[in-house]
């Protein structure tokens, strides 16, 4: 369908909307809060709300503090998320440009509250902790972060900075979105339109082995050439890491990112090495798989991506998937179940079509409120588990809201894709036991956790986290990095993997070009790790083992416990690699059993 044929916002069907006004009746009632978070900013910066004395003292000003957030993350999604519903609409976009210009000056007026906190005396603190079991895991957290906090001074010099340290994530987007354009190219004869978008949401899926290489090399031809800028900005982003790392007296720059996470770097390495060992052979089985289920004269870097089972259709709607989800997620118990059957009923969910939206779907959740999906329904059975996987996030941030104060209810990157990722494996298993005589049907959901959920996850995010391991380990011991080695260090991490079963060549070594998740610190790997630690919980839930109430107690602790602590919660210990190794022990199964039915 092209952006032509689709409808204007106000032409779609109200229910196919999400209702904003459980946040704000009216635009109005939104601008009168942010009055409120102007005034609490006025009174958190105040000269006796800073002088932090004693317990008391710590804990009034955490309430505040409370209280300001929670508006902004609130006005937040409104503004926000709405925003992404139609780019065409001037009020929202005013409304949205509104909200961001007002917090960027009320956040810079309030960056003075957490330096103020982290440079009280330890023993206050400490005393407010006993004082106030609320906020005991916040000041906790505060506490671990005292010994490499800096002077009050520097503290809030770094922080007036930010806009200058936060550039190389801005240079990166703005290179990749707005000044990188690219010409056509050829395939069959004919001539196709390329972009950033249309070869990672379309072009490198597609069957044709000629078109998609073609639009591959032409896709890496366009990369290469903005090569240079890319990487000087990406070691930019690497120094300055590494400098605040030594500033703040790190051991590494590894600790330093790894350090908000609750991770060792013990934890993190072994991750990322056990996963080499361990997964790189069955996935050069399923490169075969897909070389020989296509007809694919040799595998290469291009051809990762083709679907196992691309002449599968099937037509889903959206009350057709409301129930695919409340029934798969039956495992979960009634208080979840009842949860998403009132998230529909209520319209937690943006599924309209319509032009000026935002692509892809992401998961808004205001703090105290319930979440707002938004994602284009096209009737797949994709944008089933899609659905699900977003579910997952709401229903995860929705208990943690309910039960945590807003300084402790966001959990740890490490932990955050868990929920999600396990919902989507709920959904697979429910669609192969309701359809045990359709073995075209159950091979196209096989291949969808294959493709999607272990592919995406497990393979594109870890091969990111390799490389970047990679280059951390170059700056951490002095090294002066080149766009060449980088390339190289890409291409090496891609060779080890994929051994002799892919051809990986230069094109495939600009890979690390595409990629944002270099600007967020340690992310990449936490997609892996949630993962995991989601496969763990669905075998157990699969094998009827009552950890239901367990997992909803992980839900609700948010982010006052470590990962490890939260998977232990549930019975898996992610200190040990054997967990991970079963988890790619799943895969294998699920491998297998794509070979078998094809």
């Amino acid at each position: 369908m092209t952006t032509q044929a689709l409808p204007k916002r106000s032409d779609v069907p109200n229910h196919l909307t999400w209702d904003m006004t459980a946040l704000y009746a009216t635009p109005e009632d939104f601008y009168a809060d942010l009055d409120k978070a102007g005034k609490l900013a006025n009174e958190l910066t105040s000269e006796s709300m800073l002088n932090l004395t004693d317990a008391a003292s710590i804990v009034h000003l955490l309430q505040t503090y409370e209280a300001y957030l929670t508006i902004l993350s609130k006005a937040g999604t409104y503004a926000g998320a709405q925003s992404a519903v139609d780019m065409g609409d001037r009020e929202l976009q005013i409304r949205a440009r509104d909200f961001d210009s007002e917090t960027a000056k009320l956040n810079s007026q309030t960056a003075i509250v957490a330096q103020t906190l982290k440079q009280a005396d330890e023993a206050v603190i400490k005393q407010a902790m006993a004082d106030n079991d609320k906020y005991r895991a916040f000041l906790a957290d505060l506490l671990a972060q005292k010994p490499y906090t800096l002077s009050l001074e520097l503290e809030t010099a770094l922080m007036s900075l930010s806009p200058v340290l936060d550039l190389p994530y801005q240079n990166y987007e703005q290179c990749k979105l707005a000044d990188m354009s690219f010409p056509d190219f050829e395939a069959n004869g004919q001539s196709y339109p390329l972009s950033f978008s249309a070869f990672e949401n379309e072009y490198e899926t597609a069957v044709d082995t000629e078109f998609r290489r073609n639009a591959f090399k032409a896709f890496s031809k366009r990369l290469r050439e903005s090569q240079h800028t890319i990487a000087s900005n990406y070691l930019t982003q690497v120094k300055k890491e590494k400098i605040m790392a030594d500033m703040r007296g790190y051991d590494s720059v590894f600790d330093y990112l790894l350090h908000d996470q609750k991770v060792s770097r013990a934890m993190y390495d072994e991750h990322i090495d056990t996963i080499m060992q361990h997964l790189a052979p069955p996935m050069r089985r399923y490169a075969k798989l897909l070389q020989t289920a296509n007809g694919i004269d040799k595998m290469t870097f291009a051809d990762l991506k083709v679907p196992l089972d691309a002449n599968f259709v099937t037509q889903v709607s959206i009350e057709e998937a409301k129930q695919y989800c409340v029934d798969a997620l039956s495992l979960l118990g009634t208080d979840y179940t009842d949860m998403v059957k009132r998230s529909f009923e209520e319209r937690w969910y943006d599924f309209a079509q319509n032009q000026g939206k935002s692509t892809g779907g992401f998961c808004a959740s205001p703090y105290g409120e319930h979440s707002y999906v938004l994602m284009s329904w096209t009737h797949n059975l994709g944008d089933v588990f899609t659905l699900i996987h977003e579910i997952g996030h709401a229903g995860h941030f929705y208990n943690a809201g309910q039960t945590q104060n807003y300084l402790s209810y966001e959990p740890s990157l490490y932990f955050i894709e868990a929920p999600s990722t396990c919902n989507e494996l709920l959904l697979g298993h429910h669609l192969l036991q309701q359809n045990t005589d359709d073995k075209a049907f159950q091979r196209y959901v096989v291949s969808s956790l294959l493709s999607n959920t272990y592919y995406h996850n497990f393979v594109t995010h870890y091969l990111e986290a390799h490389f970047q391991r990679e280059v951390y380990r170059a700056v951490d011991a002095g090294k002066n990095l080149s766009t060449e080695d980088l390339h190289q260090l890409m291409q090496s991490t891609l060779q080890q993997f994929w051994g002799d079963a892919v051809e990986i060549d230069e094109d495939a070594a600009l890979t690390w070009m595409r990629q944002p998740h270099y600007y967020l610190g340690l992310y990449s790997y936490t997609y892996s790790a949630g993962l995991s630690i989601a496969t763990q919980l669905f075998k157990k839930l699969r094998q009827g083992e009552d950890v239901i109430d367990d997992w909803l107690a992980v839900l609700r602790a948010g982010g006052t416990k470590t990962p490890a602590e939260l998977a232990q919660m549930i019975g898996v210990d992610i200190t040990d690699k054997a967990t991970l190794v079963d988890s790619i022990g799943f895969i294998e199964t699920l491998i297998d059993q794509a070979i078998d039915l094809t």
